[in-house]
């Protein structure tokens, strides 16, 4: 069966050295119910630009979607100290909503072209979905202790798998930075 995955790498997320090419991934923003986590983690660099800042939510360590219509994205990252204080407070409370809003991508390096790219995205536009439910447990976790891979700033592991909305939306999926195939996500509902 066919999916996408990439592994990504924190400390070059935290981190950017030019001349370590390993995947990199950002969620550059994200919705969870009626609460916006902050992009807040301010020194991140673009690979496709190194010397620019990006602003992010979380930095990735993997990413996973088995690319049907209806799959979920599963997001596994790191958060800052005070989204992780926002994402626990929703996780013990009782969730109303369980809509999700975000915007992601993941970069990859050609070594043909001697460049990073964009393997998998949204195109910058907000994509629309579900927290996934296991049974009655909703598919979103964050770790109690601080990762050790990268110390500061501080920062703590999360999950997150997210179903489509029935809406029509699209994700990027590209080899290279020439060969990309863009994907349905998200069924319309017709009545």
């Amino acid at each position: 069966m066919p999916q996408f995955r990439k592994v990504c790498d924190v400390y070059q997320g935290y981190n950017y050295k030019k001349d370590k090419q390993t995947s990199v991934g950002y969620i550059t923003a994200i919705k969870v119910g009626d609460t916006d986590l902050a992009v807040d983690q301010t020194t991140c660099k673009d690979p496709l630009n190194p010397a620019k800042n990006v602003e992010v939510v979380a930095v990735l360590s993997d990413v996973l979607w088995e690319l049907g219509v209806t799959d979920a994205i599963y997001f596994s990252g790191q958060l800052s100290v005070y989204n992780k204080q926002t994402l626990l407070g929703l996780i013990y409370n009782t969730m109303t909503s369980i809509d999700v809003t975000f915007q992601f991508t993941v970069y990859e390096y050609d070594p043909i072209a001697k460049k990073y790219f964009t393997c998998f995205h949204c195109a910058k536009t907000t994509m629309n979905g579900l927290i996934e439910k296991r049974g009655e447990d909703l598919n979103l976790s964050v770790s109690d202790d601080a990762s050790k891979e990268v110390e500061s700033p501080e920062n703590y592991a999360f999950n997150i798998g997210i179903k489509p909305k029935p809406s029509q939306q699209t994700l990027t999926i590209a080899t290279s930075d020439t060969k990309n195939v863009v994907k349905p996500w998200g069924l319309t509902v017709s009545g």
